[in-house]
């Protein structure tokens, strides 16, 4: 479905739950639709779509007892020009950071993304995403600074098997509520649940658990610049 009106996240959805935005940066080609992708539902094949779109992928969670919508926003190409129509960021409630850990440029250009965030969204959630990690294991033993320098949760994932992406998305729409409700110490308590957080490479297991959140409701949008 197309159209060229964005949502309002700061009103309810159409059936009353409250609504949450999260957005996906980071250089192209470094799997930002495929975690996504991968998420939602296993074995998506993206849909062809002009540069100057956004995609719109829609998620229904239960969050304690309560229905919150999640629209998780992906940038559809824009980044090849180095930087996002503004209505990428508005109304922003989280961010996932995504580079592809076998291409140290785009670790490198994290900064840049990150600056170009905070221009329009400086107080925004950000968690941080090292990509492909299936290709080669050996990444998980290097140390990335980035996510710490900026205290952010940092995370290996792979979009090929779905190693910890569930546990990606699931903590940036803890972090995009706790944002939205104004809560100050939303960053401490997704850190201390990264305290035991272990990588799991296992394919088989990732994809069990990619398996429990195919019964949720999902659709995908399109929104046109203007």
């Amino acid at each position: 479905m197309a159209t060229n009106v964005q949502p309002d996240y700061d009103k309810p959805g159409d059936e009353g739950e409250e609504r949450v935005k999260i957005i996906c940066l980071g250089d192209s080609a470094v799997g930002k639709s495929k975690l996504v992708e991968r998420f939602l539902m296993d074995g998506y094949k993206p849909q062809q779509l002009s540069t100057f779109a956004l995609t719109l992928f829609n998620y229904k969670s239960q969050i304690d007892g309560k229905t919150v919508s999640v629209d998780f926003w992906d940038t559809a190409g824009q980044e090849r020009f180095n930087s996002m129509h503004p209505s990428y960021y508005h109304q922003a409630n989280a961010c996932i950071l995504v580079f592809d850990c076998t291409r140290k440029i785009t670790y490198k250009n994290l900064s840049e993304w990150l600056k170009d965030l905070k221009t329009y969204r400086p107080e925004i959630p950000c968690l941080c995403a090292a990509n492909k990690i299936d290709e080669d294991l050996n990444t998980t033993k290097k140390s990335f600074a980035f996510a710490k320098k900026h205290n952010m949760p940092f995370y290996y994932v792979s979009a090929a098997d779905g190693t910890n992406v569930v546990r990606l998305f699931k903590d940036s729409i803890r972090a995009a509520l706790a944002y939205k409700h104004n809560s100050t110490d939303f960053m401490d308590e997704i850190m201390k649940e990264l305290e035991n957080f272990e990588l799991d490479p296992i394919p088989s297991k990732a994809k069990d658990k990619n398996s429990q959140d195919t019964e949720e409701d999902k659709k995908i949008v399109t929104i046109e610049n203007s």
